[in-house]
């Protein structure tokens, strides 16, 4: 296996051949449901560079082409007239998540109620 530094200095050494910063005008069909699985895939992706582990094969690329991966997910959004959609859909997996931890925490019984007092929780 490859491991981070040699996979950075492949994608560096592609990186520099010429004419990779060129800019491209692509004329693509694709359904919504596949803009829908790219933005997440994209977004996703973004997540785990800002989740930071060390030595992330995201440190590889530039802030500027992320970025440019960024808008460019959006921009897909935007056409396909997803972006309100999406929104309220993150929004939705947040609520999921949030009930999933409220439902998994265990009732604090009652004789553990003294004076105001409760257990204390990774939560709280």
């Amino acid at each position: 296996m490859l491991n981070t530094t040699k996979v950075a200095k492949v994608y560096d050494t592609i990186f520099n051949i010429p004419g990779m910063n060129e800019t491209m005008k692509l004329s693509v069909q694709i359904s919504r449901k596949n803009i829908l699985l790219l933005n997440g895939v994209i977004e996703k992706g973004l997540k785990e560079k800002e989740g930071d582990k060390a030595g992330s094969l995201m440190d590889i690329f530039p802030k500027e082409s992320l970025q440019e991966l960024n808008a460019f997910s959006e921009d897909c959004l935007k056409k396909a007239g997803l972006l309100e959609f999406n929104e309220k859909l993150s929004i939705t997996k947040c609520k999921i998540k949030s009930q999933v931890i409220l439902t998994t925490m265990q009732p604090i019984p009652f004789s553990q109620i003294k004076y105001g007092y409760l257990p204390s929780y990774p939560f709280w």
